[in-house]
């Protein structure tokens, strides 16, 4: 008979009802709690909807669609202060069955090629409904009731009360399981849940997107929130975006997460500038690599484990080489660890302003000795250097020269079998010619006029052997001779006339030494291209 518990057990359930309604008209009680009916209502299909109305003082004491949250008005027909409603008989048990069958189809799909299942791609909430759902369904099926026969212990209502309760719910879930159930068995219909779903990002429109970027790179790199929040607001925008007011604060920090910005300190690289510039990348992959490859057999090899690898063969006079690679860091006072854990009774405490003083530390390093120093500790050629005009000064060429004579004498004394190189980037400091060194940058092209000279510029020295600065803060400069030229065939070129010219100890200008050389065609170029720089692959576009 279980085939026919639809039909079967409907009048019960009714009935049951009935009494439970008539001793509480508030609430309808599950029909399992109540074993005795006290009214008989005539028989209708399965089909059919009860109208409970017709029976007589029941009218004005049963809401009768207990499917339905206490605020909904479907099914409902006012007559004065009075609610109609129609009642809805428990699905069938076969449909039960079916609709439960494909639920467990929807929520573990299986796999097209072996066993297990697959993700059924629904959101969180849609999935908890369709749980809820299948073990209401399973419930009021029951483990024991199968297509040929079983009996029902619970009703409709009273399973729907007792699934909210397991899942730690009330009567509303119960109520939703209702609707929900109902709406599956009849068309398949999901409980889909709209959760986050209502309001779609403006930066879905990648036109807008692209607006915002180009805006904030027109700001430049101190581009914030507020100014996303300035160019919605214009009206353009808002008559296009269909908005009455702009974005907020807290909207506009979140976007710029999402348009790729992030809040802290500017990366810094290894490089200034200039890295990626022609002739740097030339230099270093033809000339730099090119040289460390040619040393390479020549230095030591080091395991893993970083002790040296001495399985390779060397002959009685072989010398090792060891590259020393200079290096420089700056110090400064109120260098410190920003973030750590702090105690609640922590006091703030004031803090310096500024960098503070500086402490520069130049030094080399070795893979083979590390550190450049003697073998007991004692000698060194690290540099120590409080940089500043009214401190130590500045680390400059001539320093630089130093610390290399005195790295020098260490390794004579302390390392003689090895053979030394050593290795500078391309600063400035490092790359600095002698003052009076050979240079066509700045000559002018015809003698200068009676009175005047011409000559680099270089630092004024003084006595204890540091720059000397004027009343403006710089350095001050001064003239000096450039060394002369020497020919190919060690033939000395003079750059100023000689003693016994009228205009001696004047540089003569380029013009005269070309023509000196039988260069007269060469004379008449102009003395340079603008910013000293040459079209590419020309050489006689000036002197």
């Amino acid at each position: 008979m279980d085939g026919f518990r639809g039909q079967a057990t409907e009048d019960q359930e009714v009935m049951m009802s009935i009494e439970n309604t008539i001793q509480s008209p508030c609430e309808v009680t599950p029909a399992a709690q109540s074993p005795k009916t006290h009214a008989a209502v005539p028989h209708q299909p399965q089909n059919g909807n009860r109208d409970l109305t017709a029976i007589p003082g029941m009218a004005n004491m049963i809401d009768t669609d207990p499917e339905e949250p206490d605020d909904r008005n479907d099914d409902q027909h006012e007559t004065g202060d009075k609610k109609h409603r129609t009642f809805l008989p428990p699905p069938g048990i076969e449909d039960v069955r079916r609709a439960y069958e494909d639920l467990q189809g929807i929520l573990k799909p299986k796999r097209k090629t072996g066993p297990g299942h697959v993700d059924p791609g629904l959101n969180l909430i849609t999935r908890e409904r369709l749980e809820q759902v299948c073990q209401f369904l399973w419930n009021y099926v029951g483990p024991d009731t199968t297509p040929h026969g079983g009996t029902i212990s619970t009703s409709w209502m009273a399973t729907s009360e007792q699934t909210a309760r397991a899942v730690g719910r009330g009567s509303n879930l119960a109520r939703n399981l209702w609707t929900w159930s109902r709406a599956f068995i009849t068309d398949r219909s999901l409980p889909i849940s709209s959760s986050g779903q209502c309001n779609e990002s403006l930066l879905q429109d990648e036109t807008l997107v692209q607006e915002i970027k180009l805006h904030l790179e027109g700001i430049g790199k101190y581009a914030k929130a507020m100014d996303i929040v300035h160019f919605l607001d214009t009206l353009e925008m808002k008559e296009r975006l269909n908005r009455k007011t702009t974005i907020g604060i807290t909207t506009a920090n979140r976007w710029m997460h999402e348009l790729g910005f992030s809040w802290g300190n500017a990366p810094k690289g290894q490089y200034v500038d200039g890295h990626k510039r022609e002739d740097t990348v030339a230099y270093r992959q033809d000339v730099f690599l090119s040289d460390l490859d040619e040393i390479d057999a020549h230095t030591r090899r080091w395991t893993n484990d970083g002790t040296e690898d001495t399985s390779v063969a060397t002959t009685p006079d072989f010398c090792h080489i060891v590259v020393w690679y200079h290096d420089k860091s700056t110090f400064y006072a109120n260098d410190r660890r920003k973030v750590r854990w702090a105690s609640k009774d922590e006091k703030a405490v004031p803090q310096p302003k500024g960098e503070g003083a500086s402490l520069m530390v130049a030094d080399f390093v070795s893979a083979d000795y590390g550190w450049l120093r003697s073998q007991n500790g004692e000698e060194d050629a690290r540099v120590l250097l409080k940089a500043g005009r009214s401190r130590g000064g500045y680390f400059t060429n001539e320093d630089v020269l130093k610390q290399v004579q005195s790295a020098m004498d260490i390794l004579k004394k302390h390392y003689p079998n090895d053979d030394h190189i050593f290795v500078f980037d391309n600063a400035t400091t490092h790359l600095k010619r002698p003052d009076e060194a050979l240079s066509a940058r700045n000559m002018p092209k015809f003698t200068p006029k009676e009175g005047t000279n011409w000559g680099p510029e270089t630092n004024m020295i003084g006595n204890d052997g540091r720059p000397v600065y004027g009343p403006d803060g710089k350095v001050v400069k001064i003239k000096t001779r450039m060394a002369d030229g020497r020919l190919a065939d060690g033939t000395p070129q003079p750059l100023y006339f000689p003693l016994e010219h009228p205009q001696a100890g004047v540089f003569k200008g380029m013009s005269i030494i070309l023509k000196e050389r039988g260069l007269l065609k060469e004379s008449n170029l102009k003395a340079q291209c603008k910013d000293f720089k040459c079209k590419k692959g020309v050489s006689d576009c000036c002197c």
